[in-house]
């Protein structure tokens, strides 16, 4: 699954790209992040069918971003959790949002999350630093809340996904 000529480069963006290079495996990531640790919840969420799922979580699995949990054994069911591999793309991933919210969407839309920086109590902004205080910001030290209109957006994404079962 690896691409081999990205063995080949020094180029470290050529190497990150074979490991994370493709959407689903990014709003997999992405779903980590927001603690949905489930099969369904991140097919749900991200859009993808099954099989692209599963295969973006066996790749993230053998690259060492995540590690599978049983949560039930019968039937066998696994939870998914970012290792710390998989925990330090999360700059990555702010940088996407900070990139997509000023780039990719009308001002008139406002943002999907707001994150509270926990060391100034202050609203982070796009990071990466705190947009309030200054400092860097780390994923421990920022509270995430979805806006209303977002939270709407996944829960009916969430619904009529439940109506297919």
């Amino acid at each position: 699954m690896k691409d081999n000529t990205a063995d080949q480069t020094l180029c470290p963006v050529a190497r990150a790209e074979t490991v994370v290079g493709d959407r689903w495996t990014v709003l997999v990531l992405r779903e980590l992040f927001a603690r949905n640790h489930r099969f369904e919840e991140i097919q749900a969420q991200s859009g993808g069918t099954p099989q692209m799922i599963t295969a973006r979580l066996k790749k993230l699995e053998a690259d060492g971003l995540l590690t599978r949990r049983v949560y039930n054994k019968r039937p066998l069911r696994h939870e998914y959790h970012l290792t710390e591999k998989g925990d330090a793309f999360f700059p990555v991933l702010m940088a996407l949002r900070a990139w997509g919210e000023t780039w990719c969407k009308s001002p008139r839309e406002g943002r999907a999350m707001n994150y509270t920086h926990r060391v100034c109590g202050k609203p982070a902004g796009l990071g990466p630093v705190c947009e309030s205080c200054g400092e860097p910001v780390h994923r421990a030290d920022m509270v995430g809340e979805r806006t209303p209109k977002y939270q709407k957006e996944r829960d009916a994404r969430w619904e009529a996904f439940k109506a297919t079962r």
